[in-house]
């Protein structure tokens, strides 16, 4: 079985039950002009004990269809927010 992808990201939303938002950011370079450029990405991910909070940075990897657009799984937590 091939590996998995994983990717870390930011939590902006957890409105849902058991789902949260996930916003993972990339750099790219311009292939004319070379100047790096970020892009933002947000994912459904799977959040089974509804224990991720907003600012939360966590790590999310793929797995099968859980619903339309939801696609990964929260595996854990790289970072807790700080809470003001």
């Amino acid at each position: 079985m091939a590996t998995k992808a994983e990717v870390t990201g930011v939590v902006v939303s957890d409105k849902m039950d058991k789902s949260v938002v996930v916003s993972v950011e990339r750099q790219i370079r311009d292939a004319l002009y070379g100047k790096i450029q970020r892009r933002t990405s947000k994912f459904l991910a799977h959040n089974e004990g509804n224990d991720v909070k907003v600012g939360d940075r966590v790590a999310i990897v793929e797995s099968r269809p859980l619903s339309r657009r939801k696609r990964w799984v929260v595996t854990r937590v790289v970072e807790k927010a700080k809470e003001i």
